[in-house]
């Protein structure tokens, strides 16, 4: 649940910035809003390998997500830089950096759980 609460956020987040104007980033920002809400009602919804699928990609969306305003914020990206000053900024690090390591942690969690369900099933 905190996975795909944190997902929705970030896509909030990213639907807020594409609805006040986003200049040339508008279009990604609506990409980032929606798959935050695929992702999220992804992990709600599914189950056994593809949750882990799921986990995995919203992982990895999360990630580079957050490695994009990190580098929006220090050298610059797609000629855009970003400023810690900006009123959505230091929110968006923090749920996107939380948002990776819940992820991160719960995709390692269902691998385990995956891994361990198999192990069991080959002994018998």
């Amino acid at each position: 649940m905190l996975s795909a609460l944190l997902l929705l956020t970030m896509g909030g987040i990213h639907l807020y910035l594409a609805l006040k104007g986003a200049g040339s980033l508008g279009k990604p920002f609506w990409v980032n809003a929606v798959g935050g809400l695929v992702l999220a009602v992804a992990i709600l919804v599914l189950r056994g390998r593809l949750l882990l699928l799921a986990s995995a990609l919203a992982t990895l969306f999360m990630a580079g997500t957050l490695l994009a305003l990190v580098l929006a914020l220090t050298v610059g990206l797609f000629g855009i830089h970003e400023f810690l000053s900006y009123d959505p900024v230091p929110p968006t690090l923090v749920v996107e950096s939380i948002g990776t390591i819940v992820l991160a942690v719960t995709t390692a969690l269902l691998y385990q759980a995956m891994r361990g369900r198999l192990t069991r099933s080959r002994a018998v």
